[in-house]
């Protein structure tokens, strides 16, 4: 499947453990890069966070987010009717002692351990955050399908209009040859002393392999072969296509320097742009 690099993804959830979120984003990239803003509740899961990406992801500069905020209960205080109890008893001991003690209550509640907040669920809160970052990879990994679906397309369409000009030229081969053994012949006519026949045969021959572009054209179609069957491919294509879209260029460039045609010198320039367009498209591709 080819994907986009560029993508972003925000999902977000309510557990007994509070509300999370994660957010996902990314740019072009030669290599995967990643990086992590957690709270300081998810401040240990961030190994975890960058193996999950990493399996999923291959290139991008990939910007992960989390924001966490605790349910309301979590800010209650309840009494450790334990400790309670205890101090109780001590105040009734105390008492028959000391019958003009007074216990003053907001002293009271500044006893060590008589409120206490309730228990925090952080093993529930690291899976909850663990499975919404796979939700949003999924939705993110979605995105970065649906774009790259658009970018192949784009891609193909130049493919076909490589072909076409490859077909093209193929087609005006035969009568460039011709032309050039026409203008041979002419300026040899315009000689005061006649050329020798073999000389004539070795010169037009010699003109004509200087000009030949069978390679370069067989070469063009077996690379327009190939860039359609890496399209298929269920894997990341960025980095091959890249590679041969360097191959593309440099047929094309033979191709202009060989050519004695006006015609096949727009054919070399057409093919350019359409290659630089792939080219630019392909940056973009995982």
């Amino acid at each position: 499947m080819i994907r986009s690099m560029t993508a972003y993804a925000n999902t977000e959830t309510t557990t007994p453990q509070g509300w999370l979120a994660c957010e996902l984003r990314a740019v072009n990239s030669r290599f995967l890069e990643t990086g992590v803003r957690l709270p300081d509740e998810l401040r240990t899961l961030e190994p975890g966070v960058r193996e999950r990406i990493a399996a999923r992801l291959s290139r991008g500069k990939v910007d992960a987010t989390f924001r966490y905020k605790p349910p309301a209960s979590a800010s209650d205080l309840l009494l450790d009717e334990r400790t309670a109890d205890q101090l109780a008893a001590v105040a009734r001991a105390l008492r028959s002692n000391f019958p003009q003690l007074a216990t003053d209550f907001a002293s009271l509640l500044d006893w060590p351990g008589l409120l206490v907040k309730p228990e925090f669920d952080q093993a529930g809160l690291v899976q909850a955050a663990l499975a919404l970052l796979d939700r949003t990879l999924d939705e993110f990994v979605a995105g970065r399908e649906r774009e790259g679906n658009k970018l192949a397309a784009v891609l193909r369409e130049r493919l076909d209009g490589i072909e076409r000009i490859v077909s093209e030229v193929r087609a005006m081969l035969p009568e460039v040859r011709a032309a050039l053994r026409a203008k041979l012949d002419a300026k040899l006519a315009e000689l005061a002393k006649a050329a020798e026949p073999g000389r004539l045969e070795q010169e037009l021959v010699l003109q004509l392999s200087r000009i030949d572009v069978d390679e370069e054209l067989d070469r063009l179609d077996a690379h327009v072969d190939e860039a359609r069957r890496i399209l298929t491919l269920d894997e990341p294509v960025g980095r091959r296509l890249d590679f041969l879209m360097q191959e593309f260029n440099r047929e094309a460039n033979t191709l202009a320097s060989k050519s004695v045609d006006s015609r096949s010198t727009r054919a070399a320039v057409d093919l350019k742009v359409l290659i630089e367009q792939m080219r630019e498209q392909v940056q973009n591709l995982e």
